[in-house]
Order: structure tokens, then C-alpha cells, then sequence
């Protein structure tokens, strides 16, 4: 693996998502545009020898793992903007209940035993999960990498205002469509 990115991890945040909530009509437009870009930095990182994480709700279903998780994406709604980003076998898997991947899972614990400094976040939704893994991951000193066209949003005008909350008050590193996640930004 490229030394620059051996402390590097792909957090791609409530992909598998079934599109059965309040939202999900307004939120899916935006989730098939970030979809490619989505599926560029996970192959890439896979690729590149790169973890990738996946953090995911578990929709209240607190039985559940995340092969059942899996399996109520791929039979929602929209299983197409599910598919291109299943899980392989090297994925690791991190549930939440709440927004920020960080908050009540062991996901602190597994970039601690991995030696990973720099995050880059993909998925959803950037004005909620994305804005609060971002700044949980902040203040646990971590780099923030957040590529603009892999992340998806419900209101495009907060998600607006996420991202630039994420660059100005978390020091993010925000990435425009032709740029790519590695190597990572100079200075960091």
C-alpha cells in the first residue's frame, strides 16, 4: 500500500438504505447523482488496499446484522442505487442508531487498532450522518476528507451549508468532482 495511504479508511455512510422513511422521495434524486462518485472512491480505495467501512442504521431493527441489512436494502424501493456499493468480503461493518457513525459504536475503537488518522466520508445524508460523523470524527483528531460529488442530500440548500460548516469549522478537506481522494491533500 501507498505510504500516504496507510493511515487512510473509507466510511461510506447508510448506503444500504431501503428508501422506506419520511425522506427518501426527496432524498433520492440526490443519492443517484452521488452514486457514481460513490462507487469511484470505493473501488478505488478497494483497489488501492484502502479499509472501507460501512456504518449504517439499522433501521430500529436491533436483531439485525448486516447481511439482514443488506438483504432490506436490496428489497426496498430502489435496490439499484443499492447494488453498485454492496459490500465485499474485506468490508467492515459498523451499525448505528443514531446519526453520526461515531455515537454508541466501536468504530473509534476499530480506526484506533488500525492506526487510521484521515477519513474520507461518502453517502448519506450530508446535511445530517455526514455533517455529525464529520465533526465527531473532528474532534477525535482525525482528518476529514469529504469528496462533494459521493455525498447525497434531502435539502440541498443545508447540505450546502454542511459542507461548508465541515471545511470552515472542522478543517474537512472538501474534494470537487475531478478530484480524487488520493493521494491524500498536502498539509495534513
Amino acid at each position: 500500500m501507498d505510504n500516504a495511504l496507510q493511515h487512510t479508511a473509507v466510511v461510506v455512510t447508510d448506503m444500504l438504505n431501503p428508501y422506506r422513511h419520511q425522506d427518501a422521495d426527496l432524498l433520492v434524486p440526490s443519492v443517484r447523482a452521488a452514486l457514481p462518485a460513490v462507487v469511484e472512491v470505493v473501488s478505488a480505495a478497494r483497489a488501492a488496499d484502502v479499509p472501507v467501512i460501512y456504518a449504517n442504521d439499522n433501521f430500529g431493527q436491533w436483531r439485525s446484522h448486516h447481511g439482514q441489512i443488506v438483504d432490506a436494502a436490496m428489497a426496498g424501493e430502489h435496490p439499484e442505487l443499492v447494488e453498485p456499493v454492496l459490500p465485499d468480503g474485506d468490508s467492515l461493518f459498523v451499525l448505528k442508531a443514531r446519526h453520526s457513525v461515531f455515537y454508541e459504536t466501536p468504530l473509534a475503537y476499530l480506526l484506533g487498532t488500525m492506526d487510521i488518522a484521515r477519513l474520507i466520508l461518502v453517502g448519506q445524508v450530508t446535511e445530517q450522518c455526514v455533517l455529525y460523523s464529520a465533526l465527531d470524527a473532528h474532534i477525535r483528531h482525525l482528518d476529514v476528507v469529504v469528496p462533494t460529488a459521493a455525498v447525497a442530500h434531502i435539502h440541498a440548500d443545508l447540505a450546502e451549508a454542511a459542507l461548508r460548516m465541515m471545511e470552515q469549522n472542522m478543517g474537512a478537506h472538501l474534494l470537487g468532482a475531478q478530484q480524487p481522494p488520493w493521494p491524500p491533500p498536502s498539509g495534513s
